[in-house]
């Protein structure tokens, strides 16, 4: 018999200074506490876990919130939603994906360090061999997503500037021309992805402006076939994106913000 997770504290109406401090929606940390009930009590692909509404009482929210948590997580592939059956962990449908991704927690510290540790790896490497490798349309499609996200910056649009994002990292990685590599970094930016969705929604120090030219140095560099250039201008880009989900994190987990809104 599973074990529920410690009770929390009963959440306080939202103020002024909790939106200052980085308040989160309720269904990012409802998601939180989810993913934090499967690692705490050791569920594994096919388990099932408590009904909506027993998980519910359990992470101390609001049904509709726990819904929205539930949705979430069942896109990302964490959960799997069976009409009439329930709700089980989710059953990895990549071969790349092992038990390190699967009990990842986006809004930990040390595992998003880590998860960026092995991105700055990977992908300055990718980089290099980008360089080398891109195809003309490939080196064209490149150009064409990093004017889309120095668009997307000056117009401070987050949600265009955060797809395009997505689309250029996979992009790269396809430009490798190496199957394994564009694999496991789609595998990557899925991770990537929740850290955002999950704890960092709409929250970031740094301006799109930086990531837009960072984005542009690493283009250029590939265009040029500049292996050192593009792996130098990949490594400050994934420092400073480690940096500000760091810094965001940080803020959140010691202002305490008024808990899962929406109860």
């Amino acid at each position: 018999m599973t074990e529920p997770l410690a009770s929390s504290h009963p959440p306080e109406p939202v103020t002024a200074a909790d939106e200052d401090a980085g308040y989160r929606p309720g269904y990012e940390i409802a998601a939180e506490r989810i993913l934090e009930y499967v690692a705490a009590n050791g569920l594994a692909s096919g388990d099932r876990l408590p009904t909506e509404k027993q998980l519910s009482e359990l992470i101390d929210t609001s049904r509709s919130v726990t819904r929205e948590a539930v949705k979430i997580l069942s896109a990302m592939g964490r959960l799997r939603v069976r009409k009439g059956a329930g709700i089980y962990v989710g059953r990895p449908g990549n071969l790349l994906t092992d038990e390190a991704f699967g009990l990842f927690m986006p809004a930990d510290l040390q595992q998003v360090h880590m998860l960026f540790e092995f991105r700055e790896t990977l992908e300055c490497h990718t980089a290099r061999m980008a360089a080398a490798r891109a195809t003309p349309q490939q080196l064209h499609e490149l150009q064409t997503l990093s004017a889309e996200l120095t668009t997307a910056a000056a117009a401070e649009d987050h949600e265009t500037f955060n797809r395009a994002d997505e689309r250029y990292h996979r992009l790269l990685a396809k430009a490798a021309n190496n199957v394994f590599q564009e694999r496991t970094i789609s595998r990557i930016q899925e991770l990537t992805w929740q850290v955002a969705t999950i704890g960092l929604a709409g929250a970031g120090s740094n301006s799109l402006a930086d990531g837009a030219a960072e984005h542009a140095a690493i283009t250029a560099a590939i265009s040029a076939g500049d292996g050192d250039g593009a792996e130098r201008a990949m490594a400050a880009h994934i420092e400073h994106t480690l940096e500000d989900y760091q810094d965001t994190i940080r803020r959140r987990l010691f202002s305490e913000p008024g808990e899962a809104g929406g109860r």
